[in-house]
């Protein structure tokens, strides 16, 4: 089924300093700021990654800390988790929510993505841990879901990415051929210009418009950022594909996608429809390094 157009979706990033390390400490400032982007006249609010806790780890020696951290993990039925899905339900807003998620085995770095009526539409589970620290203890996902996600202005294909999948081209491209049309990116590192450039190009090379938001100084940098996936014009011309881009300081930056524009050029671009998978098959094997 070919989705309603929604031509123009505002999209709030929530580039946010946490409160400390517990989730009841960030529980009201990240509802209040929901409040805000919606009075801005957002459609979807996104937050940073593992909001719940700040991005907060530990020391993989030591056991005690691992295991406050541990304790620090929600289920998606929490109290925490049902205060931001009853605020999408109040507000009429689709909310981003990112946590620390209890799970066995070990917990897992979610995204949950609230429709403006409060219903889960998509849960995803950061697939690329940094397993070279402490996010080593994480479960990571296994799947790169797309939901089609109603907002007021008309239905749209939304999929994830948590920071570091992001610096691998297979999960952008799964999600485009999934039918994304917007990826939802939680961040938490400094973003310097090599990953924006990286940043840019999987926007480049799979006509998707993606929406990152990272943590403020001085925990991280900033420069949260919205790309609309159309990189030359009409006619051809070579187009900057950024729409909004934060600086250090803390705040909620809205930026305005045209949805409509974007599905037109996938129409007629060709980086999609020229591909050869039946080459690709190296690319699912395990590396010898």
């Amino acid at each position: 089924m070919t989705p309603q157009l929604a031509p123009n979706l505002t999209i709030a990033l929530l580039q946010l300093a946490p409160c400390g390390p517990h989730p009841s400490a960030n529980l009201e400032k990240g509802l209040a700021a929901c409040r805000a982007a919606q009075a801005q006249g957002a459609d979807v609010a996104l937050f940073p990654e593992m909001w719940s806790t700040g991005y907060a780890g530990f020391d993989l020696q030591d056991e005690g800390q691992r295991r406050a951290w541990e304790a620090q993990a929600l289920s998606l039925d929490s109290p925490f988790v049902r205060a931001f899905q009853e605020e999408a339900r109040q507000l009429g807003m689709a909310i981003a929510l990112t946590l620390l998620e209890r799970w066995p085995g070990g917990p897992r770095n979610t995204l949950v993505l609230f429709d403006r009526w409060g219903q889960p539409a998509l849960t995803y589970a950061k697939t690329h841990p940094c397993a070279f620290d402490w996010e080593a203890a994480l479960t990571p996902g296994e799947d790169f879901p797309v939901c089609t996600l109603d907002t007021a202005q008309g239905q749209v294909r939304v999929g994830a990415m948590i920071c570091f999948d992001r610096e691998f081209p297979e999960s952008a491209r799964l999600l485009a051929l999934n039918g994304a049309e917007l990826i939802l990116v939680p961040n938490a590192c400094r973003l310097e210009g090599n990953r924006l450039a990286q940043f840019r190009a999987r926007a480049f090379e799979n006509m998707t418009a993606l929406a990152m938001t990272n943590y403020p100084a001085p925990q991280e940098n900033g420069a949260s950022l919205v790309l609309d996936g159309r990189a030359f014009a009409p006619d051809g011309a070579s187009r900057d594909m950024i729409v909004t881009q934060a600086g250090a300081e803390e705040g909620i930056f809205l930026a305005s996608l045209d949805l409509e524009s974007l599905r037109g050029y996938r129409e007629h671009e060709v980086w999609l429809a020229y591909r050869r998978p039946h080459l690709y098959a190296p690319l699912s094997r395990p590396s010898q390094s």
